[in-house]
């Protein structure tokens, strides 16, 4: 349920015009990644030495991010629609090219090739990074075609159950217990990974077993044809397994290959996007995500980062998401939180435990209700 806004946004002086430009300029970060993907697929093959530069970009994203400036400046009123929907247009076709272009690329070139590595993580990271993200955006928008573009992008990394879940699950239950996308305060994120992956599914198939009228369906029931988390699993492998009828064993475990990373990414997003916090009020408030203040990481992931503002008002536009100073502040940007939840997980948690102390959030808001009661 959304939150009722307790103020007024504060509002730039600047033309609305001159604003607009600003402000998709700015967004426009968001095509380095697919752009470097997609110049890597159309120039293969590469030496091996060729072909490792291509991953500097995403080296320098996780150092740029960890040195951005902080964007406190909140949006401008008005802010055109068109180009902004625009953009992700050009996402979604973005990452449908380039996902053409490495099953063509190991069914032309073979393999056993280090491009085949390098085209396993850009593509894996861009599906996370730009697929996953853009379908984020997409399946709230009100548009069927907007939900259905959502859908499939999710379905390329075999994980469309997500549209069901994230939006009738995650969002009514974010920081309870009973949400698998929550993560729990001290959970490791290898722990959260093998809690959250089949929980998720399992609920998603509740909710749609929910929406046909019988929770307790079985799977052999007839009424399950119409479970939209059923339609997705034969979207997601029937694309896979025609690639691998028609482009052979290399491309499908290439394209599984870039899925499988691509959900590693969405779902160590998904862990620091509400670690450790807990929801006691029936209404969603911005104390309830966490949020980044970096510049990099707003422009180029079009407007996650703002994640307090998404969950209390869900059907707000990426280019119109707020800068929230009551929420919870993340360490660093997405690119630099990512890797230090992969890579060195005991130090964020050490990093998000002392923001909730002092925030007292989480499992020291107990402690500040006592000491207030006191």
């Amino acid at each position: 349920m959304a939150a009722a806004d307790p103020r007024p946004a504060f509002r730039l002086p600047s033309p609305p015009a001159r604003e607009a430009r600003r402000a998709l300029g700015l967004h426009l970060l968001c095509l380095v990644l697919p752009l470097t993907t997609l110049a890597f697929l159309s120039t293969t093959p590469h030496p091996w030495w060729g072909a490792l530069l291509f991953l500097l970009p995403l080296i320098g994203s996780v150092v740029v991010d960890n040195l951005s400036p902080r964007e406190l400046r909140q949006p401008a009123a008005a802010l055109p629609v068109g180009p902004f929907d625009g953009l992700l247009y050009l996402l979604v076709g973005l990452q449908v090219v380039n996902l053409a272009l490495a099953v063509r690329m190991v069914a032309t070139n073979g393999f056993f090739r280090v491009d085949t590595l390098v085209a396993w993580l850009l593509v894996g990271v861009n599906s996370g990074y730009s697929g996953i993200v853009v379908a984020h955006e997409l399946i709230h928008r009100r548009e069927r075609h907007m939900q259905l573009l959502g859908r499939l992008l999710m379905a390329s990394v075999l994980y469309e159950h997500f549209y069901t879940e994230h939006l009738r699950g995650h969002h009514a239950r974010v920081g309870t217990a009973s949400d698998p996308a929550t993560a729990r305060f001290g959970e490791t994120f290898h722990a959260f990974y093998r809690r959250t992956v089949p929980g998720q599914f399992r609920s998603a198939f509740r909710l749609e077993k929910k929406r046909l009228g019988d929770e307790e369906m079985s799977v052999f029931d007839r009424r399950i044809i119409r479970n939209r988390v059923f339609h997705g699993l034969v979207v997601a492998w029937g694309i896979a397994l025609a690639l691998a009828a028609s482009f052979g064993l290399g491309a499908f475990v290439l394209y599984v290959g870039q899925a499988l990373v691509a959900v590693r990414l969405l779902e160590a997003v998904n862990y620091f996007e509400h670690w450790g916090l807990v929801r006691t009020a029936k209404r969603i408030s911005p104390v309830d995500s966490w949020d980044t203040d970096s510049w990099f990481t707003l422009y180029t992931l079009v407007g996650l980062s703002r994640h307090a503002d998404h969950h209390a008002f869900a059907m707000r536009p990426f280019q119109e998401l707020r800068h929230w100073e009551e929420s919870p502040k993340l360490p660093t940007g997405y690119f630099g939180m990512v890797d230090m939840v992969l890579f060195r997980n005991r130090r964020f948690r050490e990093l998000m435990t002392e923001e909730l102390r002092k925030r007292k959030l989480g499992p020291f808001a107990s402690e500040a209700s006592a000491a207030t009661a006191a």
